[in-house]
């Protein structure tokens, strides 16, 4: 059992030469996305950047630094989340991030990276690739970063003059968004004489950001002329507090979580952390007792409802997770981690068609989730449809980026599937894109 955030392989696959991959985890949990997406929004909005068009993500990383590699995700490292005080510290991070994508930093880099829509691109775009809930972590893929010894600066450093204009740009959406801009200031400070240091004891904020005192004193000349009050930030709070307690209570140790678990901001907050840390404490009844009291004081909340589904399925109480999970997907149906997590319970309960069924539908939300793809694999080959299983296997590895596996499974399931239709094309997309990866191997 993981006792874990869902862990994700995430490979990002950058139109360069090729050399060793620095592999790094994301992190998935449909509560903390859900927060950050409630912090993002007005920022994003001011930005110009549509709801829904750019996702925020977590990796797992002590360290601090957030980047951007494409136009439709801003990455935060863990270590950074729970190093910040308050919620406008991150939304100021958000907001500093949107303006890399705004103002057009990446596009005007060489080899930018480009957004996938298809499993054929997916070895030279951005590629998300998501492990399933109760995946062993140590089986999680990383970042593949293939490049020049220079990539990692290429895709997350900026000019000086790109940062000036993205605090500028950040500056005026939190005014725009009513958060106080003085926060940004905040965030900056923490990284504050890092420019003194040898690059290998800095932060990686601080080597991707270029930092100096001009830039801070002219963030805060900037802060400074915003007129007007900042709106109120209760809702914020509420959201960046859940985020923060989630992610450390899985992050850090179950008796650190248990000690401070009582400077919770709310009841809910508290019984969360509290019944995460029994359940990875294997205390499962505490643990469940204390997630349903959370539930009583927020009994519509789709998050506290899967995450009861997670403690139950990792203990084997399938039938009754499935009822959680059924329950969290009733109150968040366009929730794709949480209908996966559905499609798992289903499945596993032998449920196989029911399973497809919600399955297909995380699917057709969230295109990148391996763990949708190999439980949805499980499922056709249960329902005797191997070549549909063969397909979804074929498209789980040529996410992760093992194309070597991809190859095989899309042979298989081109020769299984009829052909001329629309799922044996899928696999002779995956197909041709294994061949041409193969011939780039080979050629090293």
């Amino acid at each position: 059992m993981t006792r874990c955030i869902h862990i994700v392989a995430m490979v990002i696959i950058l139109a360069l030469q090729p050399m060793a991959a620095r592999a790094v985890t994301l992190l998935r949990d449909p509560d903390i996305e859900n927060g950050l997406s409630v912090l993002a929004k007005p920022v994003l909005d001011a930005a110009g950047l549509p709801s829904g068009t750019v996702k925020v993500l977590v990796i797992q990383d002590p360290s601090l630094n957030a980047f951007v590699v494409d136009t439709r995700h801003i990455f935060l490292h863990s270590g950074l989340i729970m190093k910040l005080k308050s919620a406008a510290a991150l939304q100021a991070v958000i907001a500093h991030e949107a303006a890399h994508i705004a103002n057009g930093h990446l596009a005007r880099r060489p080899q930018a990276a480009r957004s996938s829509r298809s499993a054929a691109a997916l070895g030279v775009a951005l590629a998300v690739a998501a492990a399933a809930a109760g995946a062993d972590p140590s089986a999680a893929g990383g970042i593949a970063i293939g490049s020049q010894s220079t990539a990692d600066r290429l895709f997350k450093s900026h000019t000086r003059a790109e940062e000036s204009s993205a605090d500028a740009s950040a500056i005026r959406y939190l005014a725009s968004a009513r958060v106080d801009p003085h926060a940004f200031a905040e965030v900056l400070e923490l990284f504050r004489g890092q420019e003194l240091l040898s690059e290998h004891r800095q932060d990686p904020y601080a080597r991707t950001h270029p930092l100096s005192r001009d830039r801070l004193r002219a963030v805060k000349a900037l802060a400074a002329g915003v007129q007007g009050k900042p709106a109120d930030s209760s809702t914020a709070d509420y959201w960046f507090a859940r985020a923060q307690g989630k992610l450390s209570a899985f992050q850090r140790a179950p008796s650190w979580t248990l000690r401070r678990a009582k400077d919770s901001t709310s009841a809910d907050i508290r019984l969360m952390r509290q019944a995460i840390a029994y359940h990875r404490n294997s205390q499962t009844q505490k643990a469940l007792s204390h997630i349903n009291q959370a539930i009583a004081k927020r009994p519509n909340d789709p998050y506290l409802h899967e995450l009861r589904g997670q403690i139950l399925l990792e203990n084997r109480q399938i039938s009754t997770a499935v009822n959680a999970y059924g329950r969290a997907a009733k109150l968040a149906p366009r929730d794709a981690l949480i209908l996966g997590g559905q499609g798992r319970a289903l499945l596993l309960a032998g449920q196989h068609k029911s399973a497809l069924t919600v399955l297909e539908r995380a699917r057709q939300k969230d295109f990148r989730n391996s763990g949708v793809l190999r439980d949805m694999g499980t499922a056709y080959a249960q329902l005797g449809q191997p070549g549909h299983a063969s397909l979804v296997t074929a498209e789980r590895y040529a996410l992760r980026g093992d194309f070597k596996s991809a190859l095989i499974h899309s042979k298989r399931a081109s020769g299984l599937l009829p052909r001329g239709s629309a799922p044996w094309r899928r696999a002779q997309d995956v197909l041709s894109q294994a061949e041409k990866q193969a011939k780039i191997s080979k050629r090293k």
